[in-house]
């Protein structure tokens, strides 16, 4: 059975992530331990919240330098401010330094973008929306559907630098990066473990993803 190391640095939805890994099969430890988190097979990193208060609860926790160690020895999934928190700054509120693993800027939505029927975007944006662009011969992808349905809640949207490193991405007045792969790095703005049949789908291929 995977080992997953679900973080806990007082930001996260641990509950529901926790139970939608454990439904596919995952053994799923809660925790800021690095003991623990450097003898799991895998990294799952949730977040909510505001980006400020994110990043010093990490730098309290040490739960930053457990991300940057095992960006690079195992599979790591970043979910909503946990994305977020992997790029370069974040503009919520103040412009606040992040983990910088992928480069690129967290910045809000355009309140004077418009959707489909001309009216501007509500935000947050909030609830359920498609997400297309993914390459579904990757493992991470198998058996979800090109347009398939994701929860999202959040006000700020990633920007990378690097557009290769899109892995999916979201229409909401205009198009945005809701999914980033990068290596062994997999993360989603949406809350794959509030995404019903899609969103566990998407956690069993992670907890089946071999690199």
């Amino acid at each position: 059975m995977t080992k997953i190391a679900l973080l806990d640095y007082g930001m996260g939805n641990l509950h529901s992530a926790s139970k939608a890994l454990s439904a596919v099969g995952a053994e799923v430890s809660i925790t800021n331990d690095p003991k623990i988190i450097r003898a799991a097979d895998k990294i799952v990193f949730p977040g909510v919240g505001a980006m400020r208060d994110c990043m010093a609860q990490m730098h309290e926790q040490g739960i930053d330098e457990a991300v940057q160690e095992a960006v690079f020895n195992k599979p790591v999934m970043a979910i909503c401010v946990g994305m977020q928190a992997l790029f370069t700054e974040s503009l919520e509120f103040e412009r606040t330094k992040c983990l910088d693993i992928i480069k690129g800027q967290v910045t809000q939505f355009e309140p004077s973008w418009t959707d489909e029927q001309g009216a501007n975007i509500k935000i947050p944006h909030m609830g359920w929306n498609t997400i297309s662009g993914m390459d579904r011969s990757h493992p991470l992808w198998q058996s979800i559907n090109e347009n398939a349905h994701f929860y999202f809640v959040h006000s700020y949207y990633c920007a990378p630098e690097d557009e290769s490193v899109v892995a999916a991405v979201c229409d909401y007045g205009q198009p945005f990066c809701a999914s980033v792969l990068k290596d062994n790095l997999f993360a989603t703005q949406f809350h794959p473990e509030k995404s019903h049949k899609d969103g566990l789908q998407l956690l069993k291929n992670f907890v089946e993803w071999n690199i």
